[in-house]
């Protein structure tokens, strides 16, 4: 750590002051919290943080060091805040500290700061833009006027490549990369699945020319509504194979049938979150990371809510009859995190089994 003072000036005019740690400059982002006591390397590197400075409410930060084969991405964010960062990392798998990998990814951060106030303050307020500078700017229209905006196409996947299944091949996986978690994946490689991870703006003729037994839709960062292109390309899908979405691509999915999203106050980033299965008597705890939620009612007709949010009742899950179309709001290939949800993608394969027992 430098030792050098560091600030977080919020678009309101809320000043904290703390140390700096990790890359020099000066950064704006729009501030948002996560809650997860670990997996704070899976966080720095999930590319739906995108265009953020990520806050986390445990207050020590960077105990076991930072585990390359952990990674999920690539680092997005556009800054760090933590109440206490170690920096003396005690972990046999340990490839550096936490300041080294951040310098290293240009990421500004600051340690020191009071995060149960600040929490406490989005809670109340909603998310806010923020900046993390070396000293407290005289005006700070930079900071209001910052928005995330373009960030899949920026973030997104950019090239084609293949995962291959773990042992025999069952079936072929297309994976829109929106900004897609290394584990999702893996997930789908360990049942069998050959996926080829296809970048974001792959037109839906391309995807059905290579007659994939079924399609992925990752996460991602930011505005689903602003992917009117990705958008269009899941109308030309659905219906015509098996589709499985996760968080953003469980918005994206929900907007092609029809449906609206809205920006929630303050999101859901975590690992503690409870979802209700609607279809039976299960709560599940599960992992999530997002600033929007699929407005349930505007789904009428299209498709069936199947999770929501035990907290807040929003939604979490929906299925689309007829369709073989099916996404959740949250992670089930959580890592570090809960795998409460991990049959997700059985039945996803049990889907892509039943679709190709009614076409053949």
């Amino acid at each position: 750590m430098s030792g050098e003072k560091a600030y977080l000036v919020l678009s309101d005019g809320a000043v904290f002051e703390g140390a700096a740690f990790g890359a020099s400059g000066d950064s704006v982002g729009e501030l948002v919290f996560t809650t997860g006591m670990c997996g704070y390397i899976e966080t720095l590197t999930d590319p739906s943080y995108a265009g953020q400075i990520v806050m986390q409410t445990f207050p020590l930060i960077g105990n076991y060091g930072v585990i390359v084969d952990d990674f999920e991405g690539e680092c997005a964010v556009k800054g760090y805040v933590v109440r206490e960062y170690c920096e003396d990392p005690s972990n046999f798998r340990c490839e550096c500290d936490l300041d080294a990998f951040l310098k290293k990814r240009g990421v500004p951060g600051i340690c020191g700061v009071d995060t149960r106030r600040l929490t406490r303050l989005i809670r109340e307020k909603g998310v806010m833009n923020a900046k993390i500078c070396s000293a407290p700017p005289e005006d700070i229209s930079d900071i209001a006027a910052y928005s995330v905006t373009g960030v899949v196409a920026r973030f997104g996947g950019r090239k084609k490549y293949v995962v291959p299944a773990e042992g025999e091949k069952k079936f072929s996986v297309a994976l829109m990369d929106y900004g897609a978690k290394r584990s999702i994946a893996l997930e789908l490689a360990r049942r069998g699945c050959e996926v080829t991870v296809l970048p974001s703006d792959t037109p839906a003729e391309a995807v059905l020319a290579m007659a994939p037994d079924g399609v992925m839709l990752s996460n991602g960062p930011g505005d689903p509504a602003e992917n009117t292109d990705c958008i269009r390309e899941l109308e030309k899908l659905m219906g015509r194979t098996p589709i499985f979405g996760i968080c953003l691509g469980h918005q994206l999915l929900a907007l092609a049938a029809g449906g609206e999203t809205y920006k929630l106050k303050y999101g859901h980033r975590g690992v503690n979150q409870p979802v209700r299965d609607l279809r039976g008597a299960r709560t599940y705890i599960t992992s999530q990371n997002h600033g929007y939620a699929v407005d349930s009612a505007s789904l009428r007709g299209a498709g069936r809510v199947i999770f929501e949010n035990a907290n807040d009742g929003t939604c979490e899950g929906v299925e689309y009859p007829g369709k073989y179309c099916f996404s959740v709001q949250f992670h089930p290939e959580a890592r570090s995190g809960p795998r409460d949800t991990g049959f997700l993608f059985d039945a996803f394969t049990a889907m892509m089994e039943e679709f190709g027992n009614a076409k053949g």
